[in-house]
């Protein structure tokens, strides 16, 4: 008989058994463009285009969503993914002098 209780449970014949591994779901946050009375339709469009790939379609959806209803998800990422495209929409949107307001919540 060995020393080793690992060694033991598979020499007297027990259930051989897998340990399974919990594999954790990585957290997802929505990026949500939110409305303000300065930044124009044309604008927001440009940047679903440019930042969040959608088409013209797309991005027009999100727009007028936000424009209604007060805000709108421009995508879905990894918190990283999220926070980065928050921090580069905001750049170029004051480089173009507009107040585009964006954040990054958890879905």
């Amino acid at each position: 008989m060995a020393n080793d209780p690992r060694e033991r449970e598979d020499q007297e014949g027990d259930l051989a058994t897998q340990k399974k591994r919990k594999v954790e779901k990585v957290r997802r946050y929505k990026v949500v463009l939110h409305n303000d009375n300065y930044t124009t339709m044309e604008f927001v469009v440009l940047v679903l285009v440019k930042f969040f790939h959608k088409t013209d379609t797309e991005a027009t959806h999100i727009m007028l969503s936000v424009h209604h209803k007060g805000s709108g998800v421009a995508g879905v990422y990894t918190k990283d993914v999220a926070e980065t495209k928050v921090t580069q929409v905001q750049s170029f949107a004051r480089q173009h002098g507009m107040p585009l307001r964006l954040s990054a919540e958890p879905e």
